[in-house]
Order: structure tokens, then sequence, then C-alpha cells
């Protein structure tokens, strides 16, 4: 198979076009470099079908031959790994780095997800009776994929739903569908036709899907405003739904820091793929008393130590922001910032001549609470760097948001971060250290950041109903 062309909708273990089809643009250049499949609600309504018949088999199936399907899926895609990396770059635009993180990471990812079971509790098994409650698979799944992290986030859909015994259709983002298609069409080496598909489309086929009376689960990463009308088309079927949405995540760093050793850290933390990432760090809590230490030791890393440009270029550290939509988004920040008279401590000014939709790595210095580049997500590299001295107040400032998807804390008093992190609203805390995710550690937000949960066996549950069984021993019936 060859990954950088000849992209096609794979339905029942065959590849499909369409009459029509969308453009694909290279975010660092803005220019098209692909076609891809736009599907009728027609073929959608035939893949569905395709997807219910090839359930009854795939859920007989014994979870050691799902797990050697799952297995060969990872050493196909491991196959190709170089492959999907460079189209990675190309379709989303992230650096080299940033695409093999992902890459390889779904194949280990893979892998893990393959070793897990859910086997039967035994509640009660006495003389009289047995009490067991299995876990069988929901049904047919529609897996909506977003544009940062297309690979990974498409793999942390289909490994659980695969694995409980479920099928799949999947739904890359109209921005990034190119790798996406490749995974679904290099599955159908892996798996029996109908168990794992792919369709492609824009906002009308999402809304088709959610809709759908054959689809059972909605397994759903984007923004909360998206995910508010997920969760209410679902509601029509009483679907189930996984919601991993947005966040606000605040990081809070203690006085006793030290600023330019803590200072490439944090900016990781707000800046791994160009900010485009639901757990970025999006405010920054600084002590009063290091405040102007840490801002300037990010500010000389920033000019110093990274480039923002083409992410195929070996020395780039961040890419543009993917597409034309957020890139007005963010522009709009900006020019808040600028109307609301809010100093920037780096950056600030964007180049709308570039040849991409780049944007310069900037830092608000302590705009107001009330701001909208504190309350908001904006979704691109500007952070807001805020003052506190109150441990009590940075606490209630920090949960004071309708997000609860991710949080730090740093400092060398390891007493006073745990104390700190235990009292914030989100559905993971890092101290001293971010980003740090397993498929063994559920992942999940709090308010409105999501529903449900990703990852662990709580995440491998989510693609499962529970069913009780009761028998009564008793000799006659």
């Amino acid at each position: 198979m060859k990954v950088d062309s000849n992209f096609v909708m794979s339905i029942n273990g065959d590849a499909v076009t369409t009459e029509h089809t969308q453009p694909v643009y290279n975010p660092a250049t803005r220019a098209v470099f692909a076609q891809v499949p736009d599907a009728s609600r027609e073929q959608l309504d035939q893949t569905v079908g395709f997807a219910r018949a090839a359930l009854k088999g795939w859920a007989a199936t014994p979870a050691e031959g799902r797990q050697a399907a799952l297995e060969r899926y990872a050493s196909l895609i491991e196959a190709h790994a170089e492959e999907f990396v460079s189209l990675l770059t190309r379709e989303q635009g992230k650096p080299k780095a940033g695409a093999e993180w992902e890459v390889f990471g779904s194949v280990d990812w893979l892998r893990a997800v393959a070793s897990q079971r859910l086997p039967d509790e035994v509640v009660e098994d006495g003389d009289d009776r047995r009490v067991v409650t299995r876990f069988t698979p929901v049904g047919v799944v529609g897996a909506i994929v977003p544009w940062n992290f297309p690979i990974l986030l498409a793999i942390w859909k289909i490994a659980p739903a695969l694995m409980a015994g479920c099928t799949m259709i999947l739904k890359p983002s109209p921005y990034t569908p190119l790798c996406d298609l490749k995974l679904v069409e290099l599955a159908q080496e892996a798996f029996p036709p109908g168990v794992i598909n792919a369709v492609s489309g824009g906002d009308d086929l999402g809304i088709w899907m959610t809709t759908h009376p054959d689809i059972n689960k909605i397994a759903f990463t984007g923004s909360t405003e998206t995910g508010r009308h997920v969760m209410k088309s679902a509601s029509e079927t009483i679907k189930r739904v996984t919601l991993e949405l947005g966040g606000n995540d605040p990081a809070i760093v203690l006085p006793d820091v030290d600023a330019k050793t803590l200072a490439p850290q944090l900016f990781w933390a707000a800046f791994q793929n160009n900010a485009q990432f639901c757990n970025s760090t999006k405010r920054l809590y600084i002590h009063e008393d290091v405040y102007d230490d840490v801002k300037e030791a990010l500010v000389d890393f920033i000019t110093q130590q990274i480039k923002v440009g083409d992410g195929a270029e070996a020395d780039t550290d961040l890419g543009p922001i993917q597409n034309s939509m957020q890139y007005g988004k963010v522009q709009d920040y900006f020019a808040d910032c600028h109307t609301q008279g809010y100093q920037f401590a780096v950056g600030g000014r964007i180049d709308e001549s570039a040849a991409g939709w780049f944007v310069p790595v900037s830092l608000v210095d302590n705009p107001p609470d009330d701001s909208r580049i504190v309350c908001e997500e904006p979704f691109g590299p500007i952070l807001p760097l805020l003052k506190w001295s109150d441990e009590s107040d940075v606490i209630a400032r920090a949960n004071d948001t309708i997000y609860g998807l991710g949080a730090s804390v740093w400092g060398n008093d390891q007493v006073a971060v745990e104390r700190i992190g235990r009292q914030l609203e989100a559905g993971t805390v890092w101290l001293n250290e971010v980003h740090q995710y397993s498929p063994f550690q559920a992942f999940g937000g709090h308010k409105q950041s999501g529903l449900g949960c990703e990852n662990s066996l709580h995440g491998l549950m989510e693609y499962t109903n529970w069913q009780t069984m009761t028998m009564n021993k008793s000799p006659e019936v």
C-alpha cells in the first residue's frame, strides 16, 4: 500500500471513491495537495449496514483472536511508520519529532490495549445462586477524530473498540483526513471485512452519524461547543457517548523554583504541538516572588531556542496553525489583546503575509482574570502569564472555569505541590511533570471538558454494556 497517494474510503474491506471530493491543504504553504472522497448519506447507510453485519462474528471472536489482529495491525503501521510520519507532517504541519512521537506512540498503544481484558465479575457464587456481571460489546461505534493528533486519537478509539468486540466507522477531520484514511485502509489487512471502516466528509457526515439509529455509540474528540451538539444529536437514539472535549488547563508555579531550569518544561507544557492541544497549559500562574525571573527565562528560551516554521524543515520546533478556520480564531485573540491594551512579553504580532498559517510564540504579561485570553481556549501559541501570592486564592482562580481537563503544579516543596494538586478540579493533575500518558491510566475531563473516559480498563469499559446474569441453583423449576 502507498501511503502518500490514492486516498480512498474503506467500506466492508473495499476501497471506495465518490463523485465529489474535498481538498486537503498543506498548512505550511496554504496550498491544496490532495483530494479525498466526500461520502453521501447513502454510502454512510451502507457502511453502517456492513458494520452491523460484521458485528456478530467479530464479537464472537475470542479475546486472543482480537488481540492477535490488533498486534498484526500495530506491526503493519510500524512497517509504514516513516511514510505516515512524512504524510502527517505534510497534512497536519507538526515537525518530524512530533510526528514520530505520534506514529510510534500509536503502535505502542495498540499493543498495550490488545493485552487488556475485562473478565467476568463474580458477584455471588453460593449453594443457591450464582450472579455474574459480564461486559458485552456496545455494538457499532462511530468515531469522530480531530485534526490536532489525527493518528493517535484515532487509535485511542480504534484499539479499545475493536478489543471490546465492537465494529467501527471512523470519520476523520476534513482538515486532516489523509493519515486516517490510510490507517483504516491498512487495517483491512488485519481485520475481517466490515469490522473497521472509514468514511470522509464534512459537518453533514458527522450529523448523519450522531443521529443514525443503527450506530450504538459515538466516540468524539473535539471542542466543547461541538461536543454539546454531538451529545444533543446522540440523545435522539440514546446513544452511548464518550466525549473528550476542550480544556483551559492551569499551571501553578511555586516560589521555590529555579526559573532557568523550569522554563523549558513550562514552555513545552504550553506550546507542544504549537498549543493545538486540549491539554496544553493555557493559564500560567507564577508566584509573585519569581514572576519576573520565570517570565524572563521563558522569553530567553523562546527567542534563543525556538524556531517556528515548516515542519518538513529539520530545524523547525513548532509548525503552523493547522487550518484557516483556527488561524482566524487565533488572530482574533491577538487582536483582542491589542484592543484591550494588554502587554506582550514576547511576540504579539502575526505576519499575515507568511506563506503558511504561521503564528509567533507569544506571552501576554499578566492580563486581567476576566479577559478572553484567560477565560477561553485559544488553541494556538498565545499564553497568559498571571501573578499569584495566596495559595487558596490561586487554587480558586485555577478552578474558576467551565473546563476541567488537566492541570499541573511545579515546585520543590513536594508536600505543597501535592496539597495544591489535590484541590484542583481536573481529570489529570501532573505534579512536577506534564503530558505523561499511558494506555493503562484513565484519561478524561471534569465539568465541561468531557464525559466518560479513554484509556485504561475504564476506557475499555466505555465500549461495553454491563450484563448481569443470575442463576437459581435450586434443582426444581
